[in-house]
Parts: structure tokens; sequence; C-alpha cells
């Protein structure tokens, strides 16, 4: 707290963050901000929405290339990637959000580019290069914005060609890690004030932060992407705007340091394994960014088009806005995170023949909306009405082999030395015919079909009472539908066949006959077709918790609303308070797991009829409340936001170190305020102060209604808080951006201090553990779950020639190089809670965040 308050007072004192969307169109005196938060042109300081904008020359300070760092200049959002970017990234906006890695989830935060939805997070991850503004919508947007802006929005807008003259820009930046980045864009008219053309594009290159001791690294950058614009004009009521883009990936992406080891690596040896594969663990591993692990390669392919109609018709102006956009990610992961030959996940990896296929994405959008809007009743009345249609085809295939070190390694983590010499080698013997069974080489490949359909109308409309009073009303009705199919295309695991066998028939211990199944059938190489030692020969599914084919539909529909109240009594100042009923679309659990037998005691212990988990999820939905005000003083504009956000049904993704579950969560809470102070103290001088506080958290009774098969996972989330949602937030500093003397030179100088406050890591803050001794179950905090509270800094000195054509920037960003971490979690298959009746065994990693950076830019416009 102390360092918090420090904070506060920084920036009441004037050292502030940098100046944000003052920058995107200015009045005479620098206080005006042109959004379009409610699909229309107006002030920040006139709209009751919480929103910040940010300019174009904001992110260039800040050294933002893309929305992963966006935390730098908005304190309300958070966005975290775990082991792939294209399928594990997370955006959070107080605290709420989604976690990634299941492409069956949608975002809580919607992305917009151009009014385009990005359907997925991994697909939004491209660049920002060549924008024109960026907004950060705080709360439910789903009556403007869509079904999926549940938590927020991120409303971008690229920089449309001039109609009248040239122009274009290039930058050219390096820096330390090899760093590389070029940007560059021009537009030019065809037809002087009718028709013109922009072009830009941008690539990044860059090597990885983490070293492992294998001689891998991983977190690097090789990135770029084009686009391309044609707009035109034929007439002043008519615009037209096409756009294409192009972009590719092909990074390694990406490890995670493993920040504590489990207790049973000294019985590695026992299993007959020279190394238990870690050479680094612990802090001194994170501090140091080292890791374990082999291959981590993560890419993908996108492009798009879309095109946008303006048509002013008298009484109303027509939008249309149409879009198609192919995305394809893959995947080439050692995701053992350990030096040993575990396994492999996707083509190319050290246990993988050449002809194995690789993991990765299909998703193939497609979206048209119409929006028809005008004033009535003397301009008292301005409306809004609208349509949606989006169609979206999914296609995940997932393919892994084991490796020759999986039965040893896997036993030595999870037995130890007490259930004997490679028990997941030598238990298999008993259930075929007395001759154990090796691991090595079981494959399989997988994959995830879904088709979805949406389908909504809306409309919003602000009604002015009087000069200072007005009144908003919106409601968007949505109609969903998802029809998803899991389907094995081959698989190979005779191990895992004979270890069914040997526990149907009772030949394994009771005592490993879970742990067993749990390892050598691991679920993303367990083959469907594995049949029970039974007459008849059924599959062995119906009698134990095994992967299953299924193919189902999910329908749901839902209205949502939202009503605000405008009090501006005079031209500086407007307070509103609103209501919002926000929504995000279920769906299906996208994992070889999400329709096993959940009752499989008793079916093998009183003939009960098998029963299989839903592979759906329900709908998210939320009810928000805030209060705001919103003051100009001067040069200066200071917001304050007061929220509540209730959610119900909140879905959550769970890793359990063996496999992804997905749930939702009875009741789950933000509550908080947020103040922002911006504008100009001088002609040269711009500041910026942001400080969020939300307490974001499941409810006590979050477990209320859940099923049985959720409910252990469900119920140690009661009251605990969000995943990486801190209580505290704030930006503070300051930029001078004008002459440097009487010399001709221009001067930028910037500093900005972003704060976080402790936050958690992981879904589960805790595991639940029997105790030996007395058979009472414990509950037990997971270890390093909670990362501290920190400081980053971020700086930027700039010189620009007199002619204004040429500028000279160095700068850093996480200047006090904070290493961070941005998601916890179990290693796979490495521990488990309470393992053999001791303490518990598991192996924990950590994601890492950015370090220190600093380099050079050129920057020459035209």
């Amino acid at each position: 707290m102390k360092k918090f308050v420090l904070l506060v007072g920084t920036a009441l004192s004037a050292i502030a963050s940098p100046a944000f969307a003052q920058d995107v169109e200015d009045d005479a005196d620098g206080s005006e901000i042109i959004v379009t938060a409610t699909l229309r042109e107006a002030s920040v300081q006139d709209i009751p929405v919480a929103v910040t904008a940010v300019a174009p020359e904001t992110l260039e300070r800040q050294g933002i290339v893309d929305i992963k760092t966006l935390s730098a200049i908005s304190p309300s959002i958070n966005v975290q990637s775990s082991q792939t970017e294209t399928q594990g990234t997370s955006i959070k906006i107080r605290g709420v959000g989604t976690t990634g890695n299941n492409t069956g989830l949608e975002s809580s935060v919607g992305v917009f580019i151009d009014g385009v939805y990005q359907s997925r997070p991994g697909v939004a991850l491209g660049d920002l290069v060549d924008l024109e503004r960026l907004e950060v919508l705080r709360g439910p947007q789903g009556t403007l914005f869509g079904r999926n802006t549940s938590a927020g929005a991120l409303n971008i807008t690229t920089r449309r060609p001039s109609l009248s003259e040239f122009e274009g820009f290039a930058n050219a930046s390096y820096g330390n890690y090899n760093f590389m980045n070029v940007q560059a864009g021009v537009s030019a008219p065809i037809a002087q004030d009718v028709a013109a053309v922009r072009l830009s594009g941008t690539w990044r290159k860059r090597d990885g932060y983490l070293k492992s001791s294998t001689g891998a690294e991983s977190n690097n950058r090789d990135r770029y992407m084009l686009r391309g614009q044609l707009y035109v004009e034929p007439s002043s009521d008519v615009s037209i705007r096409l756009l294409a883009d192009y972009s590719k990936v092909d990074e390694n992406c990406c490890d995670a340091a493993i920040l504590l080891e489990t207790p049973l690596a000294a019985t590695f040896p026992f299993h007959g394994l020279a190394s238990n594969g870690v050479t680094n663990s612990g802090f001194s591993a994170l501090q140091d960014l080292r890791t374990n692990s082999q291959l981590f390669r993560n890419g993908s392919t996108q492009w798009g088009v879309s095109g946008e109609l303006k048509w002013e018709l008298g009484a109303a102006k027509l939008t249309s806005i149409t879009a198609y956009r192919d995305f394809s990610s893959f995947s080439r992961q050692e995701s053992d995170f350990v030096g040993l030959n575990i396994f492999s996940v996707g083509t190319g990896g050290s246990t993988t023949t050449p002809n194995f296929p690789r993991n990765g994405d299909e998703i193939k959008t497609f979206t048209q909306e119409l929006r028809l809007q005008g004033t009535a009743f003397d301009d008292k009345l301005d409306w809004l009405v609208g349509g949606f249609y989006g169609r979206e085809k999914i296609q995940s295939q997932g393919a892994m082999m084991l490796g020759a070190d999986f039965q040893r390694a896997v036993s030595a983590g999870n037995f130890g030395t007490a259930a004997g010499v490679n028990p997941l080698f030598a238990l298999t013997a008993l259930g075929n015919g007395g001759v154990p069974v090796d691991a090595n080489g079981a494959n399989a490949i997988n994959r995830f079909d879904q088709d979805g359909e949406t389908f909504s109308i809306f409309t919003h409309n602000v009604f002015s009472l009087s000069d200072k009073f007005s009144i908003t009303l919106g409601a968007r009705y949505v109609d969903e539908k998802k029809d998803a199919s899991y389907d094995q295309l081959s698989a190979s695991n005779a191990a895992c066949q004979a270890s069914v066998n040997g526990v149907l028939t009772a030949a394994v211990p009771a005592a490993l006959r879970a742990g067993l199944i749990g390892l050598n059938c691991f679920s993303f190489v367990a083959p469907v077709n594995l049949t029970a030692p039974l007459p008849g020969s059924p599959l062995a599914s119906n009698f134990l918790p095994l992967p299953r084919e299924w193919a189902n539909r999910f329908k749901d529909d839902e209205l949502t609303y939202t009503a605000q109240l405008t009090f501006k009594p005079n031209e500086d100042l407007m307070l509103y308070g609103s209501f919002s009923h926000g929504f995000k679309s279920g769906g299906f659990n996208l994992d070889q797991t999400a329709a096993n037998l959940i009752n499989s005691t008793a079916v093998l212990t009183t003939g009960a009829a098998p029963v299989f988990a839903d592979p759906r999820f329900d709908s998210e939905k939320v009810d928000a409340y805030e209060l705001g005000a919103k003051a100009t003083m001067g040069r200066v504009n200071v917001n304050l936001a007061l929220f509540q956000m209730d959610m119900s049904d909140f879905q959550v993704l769970e890793f359990t170190g063996v496999q992804f579950t997905t749930f939702n969560v009875a009741s789950a809470r933000s509550r908080g305020f947020e103040i922002e102070a911006f504008g100009k103290l001088h002609d040269y001088i711009s500041m910026n102060a942001s400080v969020t506080h939300a307490k974001a958290k499941y409810g006590q009774n979050c477990a209320d209604g859940i099923s049985a098969a959720n409910l252990p996972s469900v119920s140690l989330l009661c009251g605990q808080t969000l995943t990486n949602a801190p209580e505290w937030s704030g930006v503070a500093g300051l930029t001078y951006d004008g002459p440097l003397n009487g010399s001709g030179w221009g001067l930028l100088a910037n500093v900005n201090i972003n704060y976080s406050g402790a936050r958690r890591t992981s879904t589960q803050a805790m595991e639940r553990r029997v105790n030996a001794a007395t058979g009472a179950t414990d509950f037990i905090g997971l270890p390093f779950d909670i990362q501290e509270d920190y400081f980053k800094i971020n700086a930027r000195l700039g010189f620009t020639d007199p002619s204004e054509r040429f500028t000279f920037e160095i700068w850093g960003t996480n200047l006090s190089n904070e290493i961070t971490r941005g998601i916890t979690s179990n290693t796979p298959l490495r521990g488990a809670a309470g393992a053999v009746g001791g303490p518990s065994a598991r192996s924990r990693i950590a994601f890492v965040e950015e370090p220190r950076m600093y380099g050079i830019t050129v920057r020459t416009k035209f």
C-alpha cells in the first residue's frame, strides 16, 4: 500500500503518464478527444462510458507494438499468454476475463479492428501500426459491440488514406536481444478528392529472452504484416473503404521456468534415468530467465478482407461492414517443460516421426453488420438500429507422441519409489499376458470441428430531455447456435490398452489403478477405441474415464440491454449513472476429456448405467452498475467511475497437470473505482494519471447448483480472487514534446511508471489434500501462486531535426528489469497433490513477462 500511495502522490504532483488521446484531436486548449465508443463521433467527455482513448504517438512512446502490453498505459487491462499465443492468450478488464488455451472459449473482452470483430484474442495479436486511435472500453459493451464483450472491448481504428495529398512515414528500430523493427506506410490520391490508396506494413524480429539448458531459446519475435486500403468518396453522401491484410508469425513460443521442482526429483535414477531433466529451477532460474525444455514453436498465417459503406440517405445514415477472415495457426512443442524425452506436440519434435501432422487451429469467419442511424424531433432523439450476422468455422487439431522417457519419468514424478521401479511400464504386464508394454511412440491425432452461427438485432438511442439531461436506452437480441464434434483421426497406444485390461480384471492393485489409467492413458494419446476385457468387448470408455468421440449442439439466446442517465450542469462537467446486462456465448470444451465417464466407480461396483460429462458449458452473464463523473478543469480532464459487475455462470478453464477442464462458476464479482486525469500542463508538457481499484472475486456461493463432476474444482474457488486481477494498479508519467531551446531542433522526453499490486497467477488458489495420519481433508495454498507487487518504468528521449522530417530516439521499457510472472501452473505429469499419501509432490512452472528492453529508433515522415 505504501508503494501505491507513493504512486498516487506522484500522480497528484503531475508526474503522470504520457500524452494520451489528446494527441488524436485537440481543440485550441488541448482538451477535446474524439472517440467512436458509441458508434458515433463524440468527445470522450460527453459520453456516459468509461473509455480510455490512446493515440498512436502514445503507443510509440511506450514501445507498445501489440495489445499484450497495453497495461503500461491503461491499468484496468491485463493481457497474458501461456504456452502458445495463438491459443493461450487471455484479455481481462477490471480483473474480469476468460482464461485461454482452449479454442472453444471466446473472450470476455472483444477486439474490433476497423469495426470488424476478431473472434479470438490470438487472432487479434497482430502488430499495431498506422493507427488513428485505440479505445479501451470498460464494462459490458454488448448492446453496440456484440455478444462477447461482457467485460469490455478494444476498439482499434487504422488510419484511412488521404484524398488530397501524398504522405508517408517510416520507422526503424534496433535494440537488445538483436531486436529489429521496421514500420512504413504511404498514402496517395489516385483521383484528387475522390479516391486514394494506402499501404502500410511492419516487420519485427528479436532473439528469445528465455534460454534453456538444452540450448533452445524461447519468446523471440519473427513476424510481419501488410495492409492495403482503397478509399473512395464518389460524392459527399457516399464513402467506400476496402481493406485487405496479410500477416505471418513464426516464433519460438512459449517455454516456462521451473519455479518449484518436485521433491521426487531425486528418485529419477531409481527408475533408470541419469537425469531428472531439470537443470534450472527456483527463483534463480526465474530471475536468470533460464528454462529446461527443448523445442517450442508457435506461428500463424492469416489474411482478411473487409468493406465499409457509409451512405447519407437524408434522414438517416446507412453503415454496412462486411468482412471475411482466414486464420491458421500451428504449434510444435516439447511442452513437458523439461529436458527429458517425455512427449512432443505436433510435427518436428524429438519424439515425432517426419510425417507426423501439426497441431493448430483453422478459423474462418464471415461477418456482416448493418446500421441505420439518424436524428428526430428537432435532434432531441439520436437513434440507431442495426443487425449483425456471423458465421465461424473452427477446425482444431491436436497431435501428440510419447517419448522413450515417458513411463520412467512420469513414474518417478508421481510415484517416487513407493510403487517399485517404473510401475507405469511394469504394471502393463498384468494386462498383457505377463509381457510389459513400452509407451514409447504411442500417439494420437485428435480433431475438433465447430460450426457456429450468430444473429442479432440491436438499437441504441439517446434522448435529450433538456439541455442538461439525457437518457440512453439500448438493447440487443442475440441468437446463438454451435454444432461441434470430436473425432480421433488415428491413435496407437498399446500401453494404455494393457493398463485398461489390468485395471478392469482387478489384476492391478486398487491403490494404483487410478494413477495407472490417468498416466499411461494420458488423455492426449488415449485411443477412443480401447476395448474392455469383458464379454462382448465393449468400449473401455463405458467403464473408465477415458476419451470418447462425441457430437453435440449448443443453442442459446439472450437479450442484452443498457440504460444510462446523464446530467450535464455545464460544459465542463458531466455526471452519469448506468446499468448494463451483458452476455458471453457458451459453447464446447474442445478437449479430449470433455465427454468422459463421470460415474466410473458406480459403474464398476454396482453396475450403474454410465453417465457421461456434457462437453457444453453455459453462457456467461453479467449485470453491471456504474456511476461516473467527467470534468474538464482548464486543460486537464479528470474522470471518475465507480463500478460493480455481478457475473453468473462465469466461465473458467483449469489445467490440472493432466488435462484441461472447462466449467461454469455460479457467481463472481468485480467492484471498485477508476480515476483518470489527462491533459496539458503547458503547451509542450502533457500528463496523464490513472488509478484502478478492483476487488474481483468468486462469490462465497460460487458452487451453488454446480454438477457433481465439477464440484471438486469449483468449491476450491469460492471466495478467492480472480486470476491476474490486482486490487490496485496505476500508471503515472510525464511528456515534454516541444522545442529544444532556440536551436530549431525538437525534443521529446517521456517517462512512464506502471504499478501493479499483488495478483494471483493460477486458476486455483489452493489444493485439497488428505492427511495421511488422520484422514482429514486439508486445504493448502498452492505455492508461488502470488506475483508480488511491482513498478515498471518506460522512458524515451528523442530529437527532431529542424525540418521536422527526421526524429532520433533512445528508449527503454521495464528499465528496472522487474522479472514478473504472468501465469503459474502445474508442470504437466510431474507430481500430484499429496502423492503416495505424503506431502504435495507438485512441480510448478511460471510463464515469464518481458524483461528490460532498450534500443534506438529513427523516424521519418513525408
